[in-house]
């Protein structure tokens, strides 16, 4: 049988796969001697991967801080993405401190990830997030904060014969989960191992008896009886890649990024939708978090327990949607 043709897409998201291979390599031969300066070229890897995939409009900068609109100041992160309307004198002046309203995505970078930074970015995630107003009016506003949060790594420190990297970052992203996100908006976006995989937050809006009608005995009695939501971290890897087999995480970074930022801005939606028919984005799986309806304001809770939520090709934009980010 004839091979199956490779989508040019997927050779570029390989060649970008193996230069940031080439970069861990450079970088670990000057790690010890100068762990600062590895971390700094690191951060600016990942800056130049998304200068050159995310759309012009935005610009990727390094180092500072996120300041509220009431006065309060994030912990230093790593990498900002802002958007088009951010002021371009405070950029040209060199400025640290970012205006939230302008970042729309901040990123922490690791050089070899370990099980405390996954803890250590959970809780500056929900820093982070704490900085926004909380919104209101539709289960995607009251589901995600206006930023997005991710923790970017160029490797990972599971590599002898018996470890078990997946099950590991898999195990630790649920318990710093559970330990530090008191509602579905603080879950961290993002966290991308360059040469392993990408986890990525994924909300189902409302799970209900009512979904089953004539099969209420469908829905699991451990579940809360008026209905819940869900919260999830689906690990896309080459082990659960057995779909389309031309997996990359970088492939899954930037199609799950592309689109978290498409929900905020219209302008990236037919891109988008061309990197999902592609594929790059891979498959994946991963468990659930039971969230009860009491996170809904109460506008938004009577009409997705009567269920009134869209569902379908029609609704891949609509705020109302049962799913997000979990297609």
């Amino acid at each position: 049988m004839p091979k199956e043709k490779t989508h040019d897409l997927h050779d570029f998201m390989q060649q970008l796969q193996d230069r940031m291979a080439a970069h861990y390599k450079q970088i670990q031969k000057r790690a010890t001697e100068d762990p600062g300066t590895a971390g700094d070229q690191g951060e600016e890897n990942w800056a130049e991967l998304l200068r050159g995939w995310l759309p012009r409009t935005y610009e990727v900068v390094t180092k500072g801080r996120i300041i509220s609109q009431d006065g309060d100041v994030s912990p230093q992160v790593d990498v900002l993405v802002l958007k088009s309307i951010y002021p371009k004198q405070l950029i040209d002046e060199g400025q640290k401190i970012f205006l939230a309203a302008g970042v729309a995505a901040a990123f922490e970078c690791k050089t070899t990830l370990t099980a405390a930074h996954i803890a250590e970015a959970m809780e500056t995630c929900v820093k982070i997030k704490s900085l926004y107003p909380v919104r209101e009016g539709t289960p995607y506003k009251e589901l995600h904060s206006p930023i997005i949060y991710g923790l970017l790594a160029q490797s990972h420190s599971w590599k002898s014969p018996k470890s078990t990297p997946e099950k590991n970052i898999e195990e630790k992203l649920q318990a710093s989960d559970k330990k530090y996100v008191s509602h579905p908006r603080e879950c961290l976006d993002l966290l991308c191992i360059a040469d392993l995989g990408t986890w990525i937050s994924s909300k189902i809006t409302f799970f209900s008896p009512r979904m089953f009608p004539g099969n209420e005995w469908a829905y699991p009695k451990h579940l809360e009886p008026d209905g819940v939501a869900l919260s999830s971290y689906i690990g896309h890897t080459d082990s659960y890649d057995n779909q389309f087999n031309q997996f990359t995480p970088i492939g899954t970074l930037i199609s799950d990024l592309s689109q978290r930022l498409a929900w905020e801005d219209s302008t990236l939606r037919d891109l988008v939708h061309y990197y999902q028919t592609t594929h790059i984005d891979g498959t994946g799986k991963g468990e659930s978090r039971i969230w009860p309806s009491s996170i809904y304001s109460k506008e938004v809770r009577l009409r997705a327990e009567h269920p009134q939520l869209s569902s379908g090709p029609d609704a891949k934009w609509d705020e109302w949607k049962v799913c997000f980010f979990f297609e």
